[in-house]
């Protein structure tokens, strides 16, 4: 790198706009969208969709609440071609679907493109061509009057044609490609220029796309850029204003956001930012961003994992697992402290403490878009108590006293530390098992029986400790009290039961009970136990020795 970047590089120049209004803004209600998988994405991939993934990924869009779909480039080649076809012809467009097509300024390719349209009933036809300095200078080594010329020619090649698709509800869009990196004063221009070909109405708008092709500056001047041309673009009333970001900088989302403010009405983009480069802005994202503040989308994203499948077979693409709300961890706590504060908001919510979502470090519940609570934590070597609670309750019923946390959590900790890596479920339940449930040395019951009467229990118990079978019996104010008088008849040393919680682990004619106690000896060392049993009872008494059996 250099050290003094300033040498090759210069900061992109601002737009003058001091009493820009958009930072006073807030979002109220969601845009028209616009996907554009099937051909800003498509020409991403290192191998293109054929028509079959096309369909599959096409169908998908529709199924989620996608009212116009940019289907392709049907110039470009003959798997495009044919695909508009397919759409057309075996009627797998619905009714209020509008299907997109791409078509640069150039005749030949314009007449390839209707007649790819013959026959749909709705369509968009996007126009384009690039604007920016560079694009003049370095590809077409045109000046400004010659861009605007072809920009104008392409349009008029548009016009002349739609009498070819008649009974078919056309809607016309162009774009100044690069416009981010273009003069805000000729992207006016080139645009208003467009704008006397075409004709729009306030009844018959035109779509003014204005794409920020590659991020060449933050996302605030994306947005004075916007609220620019929204300001002082000739009958604004007759445009819809639409935004194309790329992630060049890596704030595709936040321009699409900014821009959004500043005047835009539509958004294109892709599921998951699929696209060339660093990728297109993620419409999934931008929607549920607005979802998350409580904003109605207008797309049905409640089976995200579904979504995420279908797009990662037609595409060969991957979702990244930290990729906002998709990404397969982003619902994962790792950190002890996280998962802590999950568990507690989690069961706050579903208690009714709270009338809206506020859950620490879930922006939205994951149930909404098809995830599962027990996804939100798992646990490694960095994980605390409240991770390992969460999990043991939520797959397995074990409900672990809060002290009893504070004791298994450093142990599971450190077994799993040795193990190097994260643990499942199952695998936490037999750390829990192995040190507590199985712990049956020196100690091990044989048998019970305990009987009351006007509160007073006797209990006869036979017990193995090294090999040796005792038969003992003990008197108390319950079976539990009456088993410990009977174990320090036997000479264990003194010690009495300072906590003690039960509850039913599953529902039947198989039905277990587990049982947590707590003993403190008279020097003060204390352990917990537990006791797992079809009689709650028996429960209770395994746990008493599993907790003598830790000493």
């Amino acid at each position: 790198m250099l050290k003094k970047p300033s040498d090759k590089y210069r900061p992109f120049p601002p737009v003058t706009l001091p009493d820009r209004t958009w930072p006073n803004r807030v979002l109220t209600h969601a845009p028209q969208w616009c996907s554009v998988d099937l051909r800003d994405g498509n020409q991403a991939l290192a191998v293109p969709m054929n028509v079959a993934q096309k369909l599959e990924l096409f169908q998908a869009l529709v199924r989620r609440g996608f009212k116009e779909i940019e289907v392709g480039f049907p110039s470009a080649s003959n798997t495009e071609f044919a695909f508009n076809r397919l759409l057309i012809e075996r009627n797998h467009i619905p009714e209020d679907v509008t299907v997109q097509v791409l078509v640069q300024a150039r005749e030949d390719l314009i007449e390839r493109t209707f007649e790819s349209l013959v026959g749909a009933r709705r369509v968009i036809i996007h126009l384009y061509n690039s604007t920016s300095p560079a694009q003049r200078r370095v590809v077409f080594g045109k000046s400004k009057d010659e861009i605007l010329a072809i920009a104008v020619q392409g349009a008029r090649w548009i016009r002349e044609r739609l009498d070819r698709l008649k009974g078919t509800d056309v809607r016309l869009q162009y774009s100044p490609e690069s416009f981010s990196g273009t003069e805000v004063e000729f992207a006016r221009e080139i645009s208003e220029a467009v704008m006397d070909v075409w004709q729009p109405t306030p009844e018959r708008r035109m779509i003014l796309n204005l794409p920020d092709t590659v991020e060449v500056a933050m996302p605030n001047v994306y947005a004075d850029q916007i609220e620019w041309i929204c300001r002082n673009i000739r009958d604004r009333d007759s445009l819809i204003i639409s935004l194309h970001t790329h992630n060049d900088r890596g704030t595709g989302v936040a321009a699409t956001e900014l821009g959004l403010l500043a005047g835009a009405d539509r958004v294109e983009g892709t599921l998951f930012g699929n696209g060339e480069r660093t990728g297109n802005l993620d419409i999934v994202t931008v929607a549920l961003n607005l979802y998350m503040h409580g904003i109605d989308p207008g797309l049905d994203l409640s089976r995200l994992n579904e979504l995420r499948e279908v797009y990662e077979r037609c595409t060969g693409m991957t979702v990244p697992p930290r990729q906002p709300y998709a990404g397969e961890l982003v619902f994962t706590a790792f950190s002890g402290s996280h998962q802590d504060a999950i568990k507690k908001g989690l069961t706050e919510w579903e208690r009714g403490g709270r009338s809206h979502w506020d859950v620490p470090y879930l922006t939205i519940d994951p149930s909404d878009i098809g995830r599962e609570y027990r996804e939100v934590i798992r646990v490694n070597s960095q994980s605390g108590k409240g991770g390992v609670a969460y999990l043991l309750e939520s797959e397995f019923g074990i409900e672990l006293p809060k002290d009893m946390q504070r004791e298994f959590g450093p142990i599971a900790n450190d077994q799993v530390d040795a193990l190097g890596r994260e643990v499942k479920a199952e695998e936490l339940r037999q750390m829990f098992w192995r040190e507590y449930v199985d712990r049956t040395a020196p100690w091990r019951l044989n048998h019970f029986h305990a009987d009351g009467v006007d509160g007073v229990f006797q209990c006869r118990t036979t017990l193995r400790r090294e090999g040796s079978e005792l038969k003992l019996t003990g008197e108390g104010n319950g079976p539990i009290a009456a088993f410990v008088h009977a174990l320090l008849g036997a000479g264990v040393p003194r010690f009495e039961v300072a906590d003690f919680k039960q509850h039913a682990l599953a529902s039947g004619e198989t039905a277990s009970a587990i049982a947590y106690i707590r003993i403190k000896t008279a020097d003060g060392r204390s352990r917990w136990g537990a006791g797992v049993d079809t009689n709650i009872e028996l429960a209770s008494i395994k746990a008493v020795l599993s907790a003598l059996n830790r000493l």
